[in-house]
């Protein structure tokens, strides 16, 4: 059987081929991994402005008096610091603290929230919020996956292309906060959030809007240099500003102290599935550790690669690249605490060769956020 054929697409599949995307499985999603070039389009964002369909992402709206202290139950952050039009990044966990999946809660009014969770995870974590839900009354859970589109505009001058199709303004719009506006006669649902260190937009619509939005932003960019934008140049931009993905550098075998993630857990904002555990963890501390790291030798660090102090085998690497902005291979792993110090070198075997690496603070790359 042909594998593409099992491929969901989103509703921009027909546009992406028009603009010669080139297409790969992602999620189990076909979705474009580069349209002029990864270097070219990870440069368009961090100098100008692109454009990003990520439809694949999955969205569950829970709703009901009781849809808070659900929330307060299956995620690490404080969902009740929320106020209207606010967002929060938080983890959902399993008993033994490990992340099941990193997602964004909107909070749209008292008792009802939008979330964004990961494509590969939208079915599995409907399914874990929606079996939880049973204490609590009056909770409803709808998994919208399948009923929204989301793009994400991204860059120092998205402000300046979303302005001119916007009935209101969006420069009042927060970094983590979003509002329901329109372009034209069509809501959208705009939040001041991204996963590329720029400043930018998510724009959540029906998917039948799809098709007129992506064309408007692409013509009303035009005179800015904006240019749709692939996969490929998302993880680049990502990793940079070490924003972790799930599957690769967090994981159900994680928790989030490993990953680097300790500043989603609230200690004290009550009971949650997974506390325990981090509180054990928290006292005896953890191991292994997620570091960023720098390549000394020459060679870009992949998913899988083996890492090694003196060839003893101390981690794994969890995400690599070759960064465009910073024009060096750096990459995310797993090692072992003690060799997780800061200017720590150890060696990440590329080929069967071993290559010299340098523990570094990350984020690589300095962020321009609208904050």
């Amino acid at each position: 059987m042909n594998q593409t054929a099992t491929l969901k697409r989103t509703s921009l599949y027909p546009l992406h081929l028009e603009l010669g995307a080139k297409m790969i499985p992602f999620a189990g999603w076909e979705m474009p991994v580069q349209y002029a070039g990864i270097i070219q389009e990870h440069r368009t964002v961090r100098e100008s402005v692109g454009l990003f369909d990520i439809s694949h992402m999955g969205e569950i709206e829970v709703r009901g008096p009781q849809a808070e202290p659900l929330l307060q139950k299956l995620t690490s952050n404080n969902i009740g610091t929320l106020e209207d039009g606010g967002a929060l990044y938080t983890c959902l966990l399993n008993q033994k603290g490990g992340i099941l999946d990193d997602l964004l809660v909107y909070r749209i009014s008292e008792g009802q929230y939008f979330l964004c969770v990961n494509a590969a995870n939208a079915d599995s974590d409907f399914q874990w919020i929606k079996d939880h839900s049973g204490g609590f009354a009056d909770v409803d859970v709808e998994n919208r996956t399948d009923h929204y589109s989301l793009l994400s505009l991204q860059g120092p001058r998205a402000e300046e292309v979303i302005k001119h199709c916007m009935n209101e303004s969006v420069s009042r719009i927060k970094y983590f906060h979003h509002a329901n506006l329109n372009i034209e006669s069509m809501p959208v649902m705009v939040s001041r959030t991204g996963y590329t260190g720029e400043d930018g937009f998510e724009l959540f619509f029906d998917s039948k809007f799809a098709e007129p939005i992506w064309k408007k932003l692409l013509g009303l960019g035009r005179d800015y240099g904006i240019l749709p934008i692939g996969l490929g140049a998302r993880d680049t931009l990502r990793l940079e500003m070490r924003y972790l993905l799930h599957g690769s550098d967090m994981d159900t075998d994680h928790t989030p102290l490993e990953a680097g993630l300790g500043w989603t857990v609230k200690w004290d904002k009550g009971e949650f599935i997974g506390k325990e555990e981090l509180l054990r963890q928290r006292e005896k501390g953890v191991n292994p550790k997620l570091v960023g790291f720098e390549m000394v030798g020459r060679g870009i660090p992949r998913k899988g690669y083996p890492i090694e102090k003196e060839g003893e085998l101390i981690g794994e690497v969890t995400s690599g690249t070759s960064s465009p902005s910073l024009k060096k291979s750096i990459g995310l792993g797993y090692v072992k605490t003690p060799f997780s110090t800061i200017e720590m070198e150890w060696d990440v075997v590329v080929r069967d060769q071993r290559v010299r690496c340098r523990v570094v603070q990350s984020p690589f790359y300095q962020p321009r956020v609208k904050r």
